[in-house]
């Protein structure tokens, strides 16, 4: 059997160009896999990795080989079971003749699924694929927070613009005086030396002038001693550390009540989620209060936050009571930046939207540094965003936009937080 293997657009970095065109084949499978890791995934753990299980059946390659042509003259191996015409009777449990059973066998063999890991970039780009970004916003969102020069020391090398004088000096003072030590150590004997010949009479003058010559040369190799050499230099020493920042709180409000399906809370988390990875390019630490609501808003756990089966009416006044109270016990302290996002369809208790609108422009408002408010509908405005729509022109940290699919949540992200992103 001959098989044909396509090469061509193999390189001298053939895994990764192998391992590109493998993920662009089975990008369905992966795009899926993501997914379901969105959903099951917590907000602080977006930006790992995941691994993929891919069927073997679906790693099956085309191949050629040569077929059966022209006349064939074959031996077949008989049985003690059945002659020609019999029947043969269906296997027991239904079982067909393939691999297919889930039972155990000595016989049976069958492959695992294909498994590999996606790493973090990889996830981050699929996951903002699904969110529509431009290749550049992914470059950013992607990269890790930025660096700040700060000195540490000195070092031998450096430009002249880091040349620290003062320790030049230093260094060039102390090798003179370790370079010199014997020489001066010599002329103070010499000199000893002389003094006591010329106090001697009669005076041994040729030794004075052979004394008086040695210390010459003493001197002179002193003077050659420079000054200042390029082993005296140095330079101050700059290392790149983390930026530091501040601590930020990020408030992540949802509606449950019971017009508020599954599909719709998938889009609040995919919105929360990019908010989130927005918020770790500036701060450091970061916490986040999931607070849900229907009549009654609780604090709850990401895990009830998005997935707790409880709903009802429609009170969102009582979340926005509760943030205020978790900001003035927790947060107050002005040592807190603190962001917000309410997601919610607008259908709201009618007399309840003026009070909303009412806590949010005198309670919440004046203490964060931006609160976000999406509205998740593909109809008509609610009366929740027509109450919200005339904070707009008095509260520059407060912003509202409308989402009715996956594919809207990266535009009106970018519409929210245009001024920071650009």
């Amino acid at each position: 059997m001959v098989r044909i293997v396509d090469r061509r657009f193999d390189s001298k970095n053939k895994s990764a160009v192998n391992r590109q065109r493998f993920m662009r084949r089975f990008k369905g499978q992966i795009r899926k896999a993501v997914a379901d890791a969105i959903d099951g995934r917590s907000i602080k753990d977006l930006d790992k990795g995941e691994s993929v299980s891919i069927p073997s059946k679906d790693l099956s390659e085309p191949h050629f080989q040569h077929g059966e042509g022209g006349v064939w003259d074959q031996v077949h191996t008989g049985n003690d079971q059945f002659s020609s015409g019999d029947e043969v009777n269906r296997p027991q449990g239904g079982g067909g003749g393939g691999g297919g059973g889930s039972g155990a066998s000595e016989d049976a063999a069958s492959e695992d699924d294909f498994v590999f890991q996606l790493s973090r970039e990889e996830f981050l780009d699929i996951f903002f694929d699904d969110l529509a970004l431009p290749n550049l916003v992914k470059t950013q969102l992607a990269k890790i927070p930025e660096y700040k020069s700060q000195r540490a020391g000195f070092s031998a090398d450096g430009v002249p613009a880091n040349l620290n004088l003062v320790r030049s000096m230093r260094s060039a003072l102390g090798r003179r005086l370790a370079l010199g030590s014997p020489y001066n150590a010599r002329l103070r004997e010499l000199h000893a030396e002389i003094a006591e010949l010329e106090a001697l009479t009669p005076r041994d003058e040729e030794r004075i002038l052979a004394l008086k010559e040695e210390a010459g040369r003493l001197r002179a190799k002193l003077e050659r001693i420079p000054f200042l050499d390029t082993f005296d230099l140095r330079y101050n020493n700059r290392i790149r550390l983390p930026q530091p920042s501040t601590q930020a709180v990020m408030f992540c409000l949802m509606d449950v009540s019971g017009s508020m399906d599954e599909e719709k809370k998938a889009t609040a988390k995919r919105f929360f989620m990019l908010l989130y990875l927005f918020l770790t390019r500036t701060y450091e630490q970061i916490e986040v209060v999931f607070i849900r609501h229907h009549t009654v808003a609780k604090e709850v756990d990401e895990e009830n936050f998005f997935h707790s089966r409880e709903s009802g009416g429609t009170v969102v006044s009582s979340a926005l009571d509760l943030m205020r109270d978790i900001i003035q016990e927790r947060y107050a302290s002005g040592l807190w930046n603190i962001y917000g996002a309410q997601a919610s369809d607008g259908d709201n208790w009618e007399n309840d939207s003026p009070r909303c609108r009412e806590l949010l422009s005198s309670a919440i408002l004046p203490f964060v540094q931006f609160l976000a408010y999406i509205e998740i509908t593909p109809g008509e405005p609610q009366n929740l965003w027509r109450e919200y729509e005339k904070l707009l022109g008095t509260h520059s940290n407060f912003a509202m936009q409308r989402i009715e699919n996956y594919g809207d949540i990266y535009p009106v992200f970018r519409e929210l937080f245009k001024k920071t992103l650009l």
